[in-house]
């Protein structure tokens, strides 16, 4: 099969060779090969693994920290100009990816991934402690929203570097599994940094939650410092860098993407999710807190803890029984689930609903982040991922900036119901377009 048929992988002298002499000695993939050991139990993978469940921690308290550092700036968000301030957080994430994602993978490509990741953690962990520092000096936004956006230019590198790593130090048959437990890595964190944030944020200020980052970030440079790895063996060494050879590359990376159906339902999945993201961070964060009797940040930390338990459960979920169904269906079913949740979550003022809501709409969006990983994966070679993981975080972010930028407008003029429901549309269309694409295309694809 082919179009959204799983892509042929990769062969293993290119694919895998740098994860089975990286350190670890996982085996070969093929008849009579033994089989690789649990994927915790081996030293790369359980490196990144711990490492990332930490940084992710602390990446949450940055969260709720800015949302709280907001708040106090437009006590508790009765500022009418709130909306545009937390779309402008939001845009101010964004901007680096936007700005700098379709360039830097070609330069994430030629250097060393493990490097890459190290470097960025300590600039990202410097960053986050200037941020109090910024804001008490000045007692002003502008400073801060000029530091988030240093700090997310860190993870323009960061994020594909990561993504590009993990089928170098794990053998291909152990990939689902491996993303599914770096998702819920990621999942655990939520949970538990939202539960915790909102409480450190309330009683002990969003300054200390910042500090609390820093130290995670420094806690992961250690982790990947164990990560025994080795850049991977080419044949042709890239051209030396000039502009017109360096943009030749950017070009490769975005024809790559366009050259495999099966990678745009993953994409399409994924921007939904985005989507939905966005409005939520604009106008579910105001119902959250014009619901509440006292507005504060536990309520949102214990609704993220929620959430991250049902993706902590979709995400098991997937990689057990969800492997027996064809993909568009995992991923358009999920959508569409997701779109139900957040027609509850925007019709409700009761915390205990959107409570239910928060745990739906996490439990159902799980399969967009775990399959749309692997597929990217899969389909590309070594040195081609990180330009393709660069395209991939500078479209979801250019989704999340569209979506930001318009429920900004619809909250402010029509309320945070309106909003919430418009998102609700957007998703299960985009649901339904997975699933009626997907059959067009194979009819059934390969379960996973």
């Amino acid at each position: 099969m082919h179009g959204l048929t799983r892509s042929k992988r990769p062969s293993r002298s290119t694919a895998t060779s740098a994860g089975a002499t990286a350190g670890d000695g996982e085996p070969p993939d093929g008849p009579g090969a033994p089989e690789p050991p649990p994927i915790l139990t081996q030293r790369n993978f359980a490196a990144l693994w711990w490492g990332q469940l930490i940084s992710i921690l602390g990446e949450r308290l940055t969260y709720l920290a800015l949302v709280g550092l907001l708040a106090e700036h437009t006590r508790q968000f009765r500022d009418p100009n709130s909306p545009w301030l937390l779309s402008l957080l939001a845009n101010v994430m964004l901007a680096p990816v936007l700005l700098f994602a379709p360039f830097t993978g070609a330069w994430v490509d030629r250097m060393n991934l493990k490097r890459v990741l190290i470097v960025s953690d300590l600039i990202r962990a410097v960053i986050v402690l200037l941020i109090p520092l910024a804001y008490a000096m000045l007692h002003h936004t502008v400073p801060v929203y000029a530091l988030v956006f240093a700090l997310f230019t860190a993870n323009v590198f960061f994020l594909p570097a990561k993504s590009a790593i993990t089928p170098e130090i794990v053998a291909p048959k152990q990939l689902l599994t491996a993303n599914a437990l770096l998702s819920g890595a990621g999942i655990a964190s939520t949970a538990i940094g939202a539960l915790l944030g909102g409480w450190i944020v309330d009683h002990w200020g969003w300054p200390t939650a910042l500090l609390i980052n820093s130290g995670t970030y420094l806690v992961s440079v250690v982790a990947l410092a164990l990560v025994r790895y080795q850049p991977h063996a080419v044949t042709t060494p890239p051209p030396e860098i000039s502009a017109g050879s360096y943009l030749q590359e950017v070009r490769e990376g975005w024809r790559l993407t366009r050259r495999r159906r099966a990678v745009w339902v993953a994409l399409i999945g994924l921007s939904a999710v985005w989507i939905g993201g966005g409005f939520l961070h604009v106008a579910g964060n105001q119902h959250i807190q014009r619901a509440a009797a006292i507005p504060g940040m536990e309520r949102l930390g214990v609704l993220l803890t929620v959430l991250g338990l049902g993706a902590g459960l979709g995400t098991w979920w997937v990689n057990t029984h969800g492997r027996r169904l064809p993909r568009p269906v995992l991923l358009g079913g999920g959508l569409v689930l997701v779109g139900a949740g957040l027609v509850v979550f925007a019709v409700s003022t009761r915390f205990a609903v959107f409570a239910i809501a928060g745990f739906l709409i996490g439990l159902s969006a799980a399969p967009a982040f775990v399959l749309s990983e692997t597929l990217l994966q899969e389909g590309t070679e070594p040195r081609q991922r990180g330009r393709v993981f660069s395209a991939r975080d500078f479209l979801m972010r250019l989704m999340f900036l569209a979506s930001v930028t318009v429920a900004a407008w619809v909250t402010r003029f029509f309320g945070t119901e309106a909003a919430l429901l418009v998102s609700a549309v957007l998703v299960a269309l985009a649901g339904a377009l997975t699933i009626l694409g997907g059959r067009r295309e194979s009819g059934r694809m390969e379960a996973p």
